[in-house]
Formats: structure tokens, C-alpha cells, sequence
């Protein structure tokens, strides 16, 4: 509320005082709080609801099917060492563009996993060549196929 101060004239009259404005040197964070608490209150509310997303009630299939995904095998044959050719499903591919031809065929696959099957004469070198084509490709899950003993 403003403040009047009324003053006396020297004829003994009064004059009519003058108003006072309070001044307002700080702000007033009460309400700021208040409106911050209530926006915190409806945020924690709502999150759950936008995390959880909509529930879909899906049709039943009689005769269904497990998706398998189709496995990639690289082998890596005994004349790897003469012509540096290694099999992408039975598609030869020089070693130089394997991690370009594997790049393009993990492009649309959510299965990164690549087997890759050697024959028993290459040695370990020839092996982590293969290997570090692959990583190069950005393919981190590599498995080695092996026979078990008596298996053809």
C-alpha cells in the first residue's frame, strides 16, 4: 500500500500530500518456485506415460514360424594363400574388398554375426588377416565355425 506524507504549509493550511511509491528492490521467487514445482510435478507424471508407448494387441497365427535370421559365412579355403580369395556365401571375394563387400551386405541386417569357417591348413596369420578385415568392416561378433571329432 502506498505511503502518503502529508506536510503543513506556513499559513497553517494543510496540503494535500504527495504519494509514495514502495520501491521493489528484489524479486519475489515464491510463485516462480510454486509454478516450478507444479511443471516438475506434471513432467513426473507424464515421463512414465511417454516411455511406456502403446500396447498393440496382435493377431495369433495358426501355423507361425520362428524368424531366423540367415546367417553370413566367410570361409576361408586352403588357396587363400595363392590368390588371397576368401567365400562370402559361396561368392568369391578378394581379400582387399572384404570389409567394403561385407559393409554392404550387413547394411540392412540387424544380425551383425558373421561365422567364418577355415580350413585346417591355414595358419593363424592368415586367419587375423581375415579377422582384421572384418573389424575394419565394423563387424565386432565373429564366430569360428569347427567340426566336432567324427563329423564330416
Amino acid at each position: 500500500m502506498p505511503k502518503i506524507v502529508s506536510s503543513t504549509s506556513s499559513s497553517g493550511g494543510r496540503r494535500r500530500g504527495r504519494r509514495i511509491a514502495p520501491t521493489l528492490s528484489e524479486i519475489n521467487v515464491v510463485p516462480m518456485v510454486d509454478v516450478m514445482l507444479v511443471l516438475l510435478i506434471i513432467f513426473m507424471v507424464a515421463a512414465p506415460m511417454l516411455q511406456r508407448g502403446v500396447e498393440v494387441n496382435l493377431p495369433v497365427a495358426g501355423r507361425s514360424q520362428e524368424i531366423a535370421s540367415e546367417q553370413v559365412f566367410v570361409d576361408l579355403p586352403v588357396s587363400y594363400r595363392d590368390d588371397q580369395q576368401v567365400f562370402v556365401d559361396l561368392e568369391p571375394i578378394r581379400i582387399d574388398f572384404l570389409a567394403e563387400r561385407m559393409r554392404q551386405i550387413m547394411l540392412n541386417r540387424a544380425d551383425n554375426r558373421i561365422y567364418l569357417r577355415g580350413d585346417g591348413q591355414i595358419n593363424l596369420q592368415e586367419l587375423y588377416e581375415v579377422f582384421d578385415r572384418l573389424k575394419e568392416a565394423g563387424i565386432q561378433d565373429v564366430g569360428i565355425v569347427s567340426r566336432l571329432p567324427g563329423e564330416q
